[in-house]
């Protein structure tokens, strides 16, 4: 919804010649091999997503779209009073229940993951398939270093790791190189302790089975039964994630990039995210004039 940001980021130009940041991704999907793009937005903006994204695509790969709304619940569960926004990343992916059947990724709109990880992405989709009782997902890792920004600190989560399979993330706010040069971030305890900027984030790149649609909803259920009534209660996909490996129904491989992610939360990042694909450009990872 843009609120921090002053409107609709996933709209405003950040590309040589106009492009947003999900054309980028679109892009990069496409040539990784995928075959299919749903895009998962409001019903009152459908009309200006068409015609200024959605069209664009229309000849390129197949489009598809589904529609997040705030009364869309498992039956017998209601809107409470006074609840204005939707239900969060998990909310929103349930929405799409109806179009996706296949492997899939899932990315957030506003962020810029670069060639590399839509490569990783496609040729791990190509080869997983679930196991009686146990699904098999992904992650797409980032090192810290890569997604930390020049104009001030930022929150990331800081995945843990064993044989290659993600265990868990712990929340870290603030994180910045101090004057001392060391990178440092407070934990949820409030402490400020320094951390790795080789360690992977999550950045909410996910490889999914079809599986996790339907486990979703599930867990949506029972979030709803505990927290429905909460006005500005959300259900994450990374909740999901966490309660499906703990469980042992899944695991989830991190899957390391080298791409660098660009993001836009703050109008003053717009001059970062536009350089960064500038650069890019030059270098010749994308042509000046995206097809």
């Amino acid at each position: 919804m843009g609120s921090r940001y002053g409107g609709l980021k996933q709209l405003d130009p950040m590309g040589p010649n106009g492009e947003v940041v999900l054309d980028y991704s679109v892009f990069d999907a496409i040539r990784a091999g995928f075959g299919k793009v749903v895009f998962i937005i409001r019903r009152d903006f459908e009309q200006v997503f068409k015609e200024q994204v959605g069209s664009r695509f229309a000849d390129k790969i197949e489009v598809d779209y589904a529609f997040q709304a705030l009364d869309d619940l498992p039956a017998g569960y209601a809107v409470p009073e006074g609840r204005e926004k939707p239900w969060g990343t998990a909310h929103a992916l349930r929405a799409a229940r109806d179009v996706v059947n296949e492997p899939f990724a899932v990315v957030n709109a506003d962020d810029f993951y670069g060639a590399d990880a839509f490569e990783k992405a496609a040729k791990f989709l190509s080869t997983i398939a679930d196991e009686p009782g146990k699904a098999h997902y992904g992650m797409i890792g980032y090192p810290l270093k890569n997604t930390l920004s020049d104009n001030g600190d930022v929150n990331r989560g800081i995945c843990s790791i064993k044989d290659g399979y993600l265990t868990g993330v712990e929340e870290f706010v603030k994180i910045k190189a101090d004057d001392d040069g060391v990178v440092r971030g407070d934990n949820l305890a409030g402490e400020r302790l320094p951390v790795d900027p080789e360690e992977l984030v999550s950045m909410n790149f996910w490889c999914f089975n079809p599986s996790f649609i339907q486990l979703t909803e599930a867990h949506f259920t029972e979030f709803l039964s505990k927290h429905g009534k909460e006005l500005k209660s959300e259900c994450y996909i990374p909740t999901v994630v966490d309660e499906l490996i703990n469980s042992d129904r899944a695991d989830c491989s991190v899957i390391k990039t080298t791409a660098n992610w660009l993001g836009v939360t703050y109008p003053s990042d717009k001059p970062m995210v536009v350089a960064g694909i500038q650069e890019l450009v030059n270098q010749g990872v994308y042509p000046a004039k995206l097809d």
